[in-house]
């Protein structure tokens, strides 16, 4: 009997081994449950955020969905944070395969039997990093107990395809510290604004901290709580032999320091451009119908763009080694930029010092008390109500409301119903009471700008800033949106002039005269009838001599357009006419930056550049992009051309940045002022710099009332001043105020005189 019943007891222990190894080979096989795939176990993180640099190194920004994490590399990270994170979740991870026996007893009779809840579990971190990767949220018992022996099983896979070292950065680049804060990298950027490597011991010892519960111990809302787990986490690593108690007493008595930086793709340097290439790398081939009627103009500009720029729809033009599109918002990719960091500081400096601090304020002051403001004077009050009604439709608050159902009658209701919102100032957010449709007319009140500097000689853009602020005003005015330019047209009717075989000396007569039905008007009659050079008449902006020289070479307005495709103006819908000639046409910022480039790069015109390579997640190059130029001019016009440009900063319209701003620098600049002073332009070039400034309001009915404000010499002159002011005094930069152009000198006779400077002629 006793012998049947030992033969029993082993047989019934021989069927729980079998049992035991068959559901673990079921597990391994796939047939219970979910098992990794081995090419996914070889590479468990397939998701990261793609990152934009700079040119220097300086990481711009970042492109994500859910899951903002950045690859960080074993030796980028502080020994400290791997100290921390083996004492406190597994503190014999370099003695076990994965799992961690001893330590599951201890959790199975202490916390399963005996109910201690403080008893610690027996889950090893390669068993945690299972888990996040592949258990989702059981909502049962027994479902957890199904999922615990899945990943006992993934676990031993883990150990046996990764180093320990491996296992511990996977983890780590895994794991979701709140904020946005997806690995290590971004942790330690959000938490404590440091690279991973650099972080110190209560610095480390605050993540790993999270790791048992990142909203309970999350340090900026309960950072007294999160300091305690801090303290538990150094009290481990004491136990461990990572710290003496010494060490652990004086670092627990340290307050919680944090350097909280939230991570949002409004925020930051360069926050049009990281949008503009965000929009442009995933665009999809151009398809007719998927524009409106209103919007052929846009899908010429996409088509021009699918077909000649290598970048716009890279990601769906290239594709992966499994034959699928690259996907910036997970595939990890590297895009290296031509910005440079610090002269994309200075310019977004600039705007901020003359159009926030300066041009703002003298707007509102000059329309304080107007019933219409920011409406010019000149529209009634029902216009203005027109135009509000319209803005108003097209809002997303509108249309939110419309799809929900919501009649026109509770629609209008709604935004003139006062509500609390925040809202954008200079001096920074304001909480405030207001309706919706006050919060568009408030919006509207403010001026808009654009610039964009590039290089001429190769058309890498080197700073880019498409308005105020990216947060509340989205609309790039740098490479999306198209204002007319005024007289900064000008340039390209002279130069047409010069391939004619004329000269800056060639004279006409300055007088008016109609042409046809059109009769140009000018706001100087300094020289009126007399013989005045093509020099004299650029350098003063003169509708007259411009329109007469427009009447001698193109008087169709035909040629002009050719002229403006053929250095780079995508708009399809500039219409032949001699009142072309004054730049009653809509261009971008960034195709009048690449249009001046061809007269300093002796007649070579360079597409701009905004990317120089793309790497993969694992630093392998996937895509370079050379510059892309064109001769559009003959060398000896780009040196007349120079010359010229050069007449308006020394006796000009531009005359300003030498006695106001006492530039030495040889500059070629062109000002432009459009009707009613709705847009002021100024184009400054120097030896290696073309840069273009715009201001104006979101629309053509919001302007200064007077051109000593309007006009372009007043409200984008000094963008360029102060931003060149920034980058002649910065040491580090290669550009230097004694550079000259590379030119015959002289390139002709001069015989002009100087002027002093006069208002523009919109």
């Amino acid at each position: 009997m006793r012998k049947v019943f030992f033969i029993v007891i082993w047989c019934f222990y021989t069927l729980i081994i079998l049992g035991i190894f068959f559901l673990f080979m079921s597990i391994k096989k796939g047939w219970i449950g979910y098992m990794p795939p081995l090419d996914e176990l070889q590479s468990p993180i397939s998701k990261y955020a793609s990152q934009v640099f700079s040119a220097d190194g300086t990481l711009l920004g970042t492109w994500s969905r859910n899951e903002n994490r950045i690859f960080a590399d074993y030796d980028s990270i502080s020994p400290h944070v791997f100290n921390a994170l083996v004492a406190t979740e597994d503190v014999r991870f370099f003695n076990h395969s994965g799992i961690d026996v001893k330590a599951f007893g201890r959790a199975l009779i202490k916390t399963g039997l005996l109910r201690q809840k403080e008893a610690g579990g027996g889950s090893t971190i390669t068993q945690q990093l299972a888990k996040q990767l592949y258990s989702s949220t059981a909502e049962s018992s027994i479902q957890r107990m199904t999922q615990k022996t899945i990943e006992w099983v993934i676990a031993v896979e883990l150990e046996r395809y990764y180093t320990k070292e491996e296992i511990l950065t996977l983890y780590l680049n895994y794991f979701d510290f709140l904020h946005n804060a997806v690995g290590i990298k971004t942790a330690a950027w959000v938490y404590f604004h440091k690279k991973p490597i650099d972080l110190t011991i209560n610095e480390a010892a605050t993540l790993i901290g999270m790791c048992k519960n990142p909203s309970y111990f999350n340090p900026v809302r309960v950072p007294e709580r999160c300091r305690e787990r801090r303290n538990v986490v150094l009290s481990q690593m004491v136990k461990a032999g990572y710290l003496s108690e010494e060490e652990r007493d004086s670092l627990a008595d340290q307050p919680l320091k944090l350097d909280f930086h939230r991570i949002d793709h409004k925020d930051g340097q360069g926050t049009y451009l990281r949008e503009y290439l965000r929009r442009i790398m995933m665009a999809k081939k151009p398809q007719k119908s998927d524009y409106r009627e209103w919007q052929m103009g846009q899908y010429y500009s996409d088509s021009l763009a699918w077909e000649n720029d290598p970048l716009y729809g890279w990601c769906n033009k290239n594709h992966k080694a499994d034959g699928k599109p690259y996907d910036i918002y997970i595939d990890g990719l590297r895009i290296y930029t031509t910005i440079d960091s610090r002269m994309q500081r200075y310019a977004e400096e600039a705007v901020r010092a003359h159009v926030g601090l300066y041009l703002q304020p003298n707007f509102e002051s000059e329309g304080r008390g107007r019933a219409n403001f920011p409406y010019a004077a000149s529209l009634s009050n029902a216009e203005v109500k027109a135009l509000l009604d319209k803005a108003m439709k097209q809002s997303d608050r509108y249309r939110t409301m419309q799809r929900a159902g919501y009649s026109d009658e509770e629609i209008v209701k709604a935004f003139n119903t006062p509500t609390d919102m925040t809202v954008f100032t200079y001096q920074g957010e304001k909480d405030t009471r207001m309706t919706p449709l006050d919060s568009i007319r408030y919006y509207k009140s403010f001026l808009r700008s654009g610039l964009l500097s590039i290089d001429p000689s190769n058309g890498y853009v080197k700073a880019y800033v498409g308005g105020p602020d990216f947060k509340y005003f989205q609309y790039d005015m740098a490479m999306v949106g198209r204002r007319q330019v005024g007289s900064t047209m000008k340039p390209f009717v002279y130069t047409m002039a010069m391939e004619d075989g004329y000269a800056p000396s060639y004279t006409v007569l300055n007088v008016q005269r109609t042409y046809g039905k059109w009769t140009p008007r000018n706001t100087s009659r300094a020289r009126y009838g007399e013989e005045v050079t093509l020099k004299w008449g650029l350098s003063q902006s003169n509708n007259w001599v411009t329109a007469e020289v427009m009447h001698m070479i193109d008087p169709t307005g035909t040629r002009l357009v050719d002229f403006l495709h053929h250095v780079g103006v995508a708009n399809n819908q500039i219409y032949p006419a001699m009142p072309l000639c004054l730049g009653a046409c809509e261009i971008t910022v960034g195709e009048m930056a690449s249009a001046y480039t061809a007269f300093v790069n002796k007649g070579l015109r360079c597409a701009p550049i905004l990317v120089t390579r793309i790497e993969d997640n694992m630093g392998n190059v996937i895509a370079e992009f050379a510059p892309r130029m064109e001769e559009v001019i003959s060398e000896q016009t780009s040196y007349y051309m120079i010359d010229m440009l050069r007449a308006v900063v020394d006796q000009g319209t531009g005359r300003r940045l030498r006695f106001k701003y006492n530039f030495t620098a040889d500059i070629a600049a062109k000002t432009g002022t459009t009707n009613d002073n709705s847009d002021g332009w100024f184009m400054g070039c120097v030896p290696r710099l073309v840069t273009a400034c715009w201001v104006g309001g979101e629309e053509r009915n919001i302007h200064f009332a007077s051109m000593a404000m309007g006009q372009g010499a007043s409200s984008a002159l000094p963008i360029w001043a102060y931003y060149m002011r920034k980058v002649y005094r910065d040491a580090s930069l290669p550009y230097k105020e004694d550079e000259r152009f590379d030119i015959p000198t002289p390139v002709q006779p001069s015989t002009d005189e100087e002027e002093s400077e006069i208002e523009e002629n919109p």
